[in-house]
């Protein structure tokens, strides 16, 4: 997949070559790298940034997410046949979102959904939204659907709203997390999850109208909107992710999985690790010490003790809580042990029962 305005490769390291958005040029931006390279990780001040982001003031260019969607009168349901969410009911307008699986049940994408009436949009990790298209593709067979990337055509813009789009407003993803969403189970607290107080959407602009869109509104980087995600606990594919996560692990049942659907790929390792079983591993909040000169990085090692008990997946700086993290442990691990990533020590929250 290639983004707009972008050649196929770089011509001097002939890599892959990156979307580079217009709003990087904005006073003090400084871009992102690695998942999240050709957008601002963040404007100058990102705990600032945060802050505008809470009181509901700021946006955050995504316009390096990709951008599916598919076509035709049978794509609810068949999406519905094919992914963990109940689709074949979903109102225009309406966003949810869900996972697909490998056939051992481990997340392979996860897609934002939301339909507009005739068209139902996609928003995806833009290094594997190629690998979902061709695999999507795959499944058609005689059914009425056509499957297409619109990168090159919409942006997303990231804001802390939590209302659904209405007619006349350009087309919006609302995250529901945490939910619950439906008919599913909750692996985490019901009551006062601190998701409940993060509104989240992400709007599709049309690529030549973002600048426009944004206006004269405060932008705030990745780097915020991370920050306020691991506050939430909100899992993310490709951070959270690796290439035997299942959904239990990091409580995404809540808002990405109905239970009592019909046979998908995948669906038999769901039901079993439900109904019999328990997650083999599990997600955690954890406040960092930040007195060192360095904080861990998103891969490195967990221990309790001696023992390696895990790996961080995403690492940011809280406005109010200074360093935090999400990290994939042990389920066995002790809730009560003090970890530690190198010379840095970490409290754990629960977030997954153990």
């Amino acid at each position: 997949m290639t983004h707009p305005s972008s050649p196929t490769t770089d011509p001097q390291t002939q890599e892959p070559a990156t979307w580079q958005s217009p709003l990087l040029q904005r006073p003090g931006a400084v871009a992102s790298t690695a998942v999240d390279a050709g957008v601002a990780a963040h404007y100058g001040d990102p705990h600032r940034e945060q802050r505008l982001l809470v009181e509901g003031l700021a946006v955050v260019d995504l316009s390096h997410r990709a951008v599916l969607t598919i076509t035709g009168p049978d794509r609810l349901s068949w999406l519905h046949s094919l992914t963990s969410q109940a689709l074949t009911n979903l109102a225009p307008r309406t966003s949810t979102e869900t996972l697909i699986l490998t056939p051992k049940g481990h997340i392979e994408h996860a897609l934002n959904v939301v339909d507009d009436g005739e068209t139902t949009w996609l928003i995806t990790d833009p290094r594997t939204a190629g690998a979902a298209q061709t695999w999507l593709d795959s499944m058609r067979f005689m059914l009425r659907v056509e499957v297409a990337d619109r990168t090159e055509d919409f942006a997303v813009v990231g804001e802390p709203v939590a209302r659904e789009s209405v007619e006349g407003e350009h087309l919006a993803w609302v995250d529901h997390w945490p939910g619950p969403v439906g008919d599913t189970a909750c692996y985490g607290p019901e009551e006062d999850h601190p998701g409940s107080s993060r509104p989240w959407r992400e709007v599709l602009v049309p690529r030549g109208e973002l600048t426009a869109y944004v206006g004269e509104r405060p932008l705030s980087g990745t780097w915020a909107a991370e920050a306020l995600r691991v506050a939430a606990w909100r899992p993310r594919a490709g951070a959270e992710t690796d290439h035997r996560t299942i959904a239990h692990e990091l409580d995404w049942l809540r808002s990405a999985v109905h239970l009592h659907k019909g046979c998908y790929r995948g669906q038999e390792t769901i039901a079993r690790v439900h109904n019999l079983g328990r997650p083999p591993r599990r997600l955690v909040f954890l406040h960092l010490d930040g007195s060192g000169h360095t904080l861990p990085e998103s891969g490195d090692e967990l221990k309790h003790g001696d023992k390696v008990v895990g790996r961080v997946t995403t690492v940011a700086r809280h406005y109010e809580d200074g360093p935090i993290a999400l990290a994939v442990i042990k389920r066995n691990t002790d809730p009560t042990a003090v970890l530690t990533a190198g010379p840095t020590s970490a409290a754990q929250t629960v977030v997954v029962r153990p």
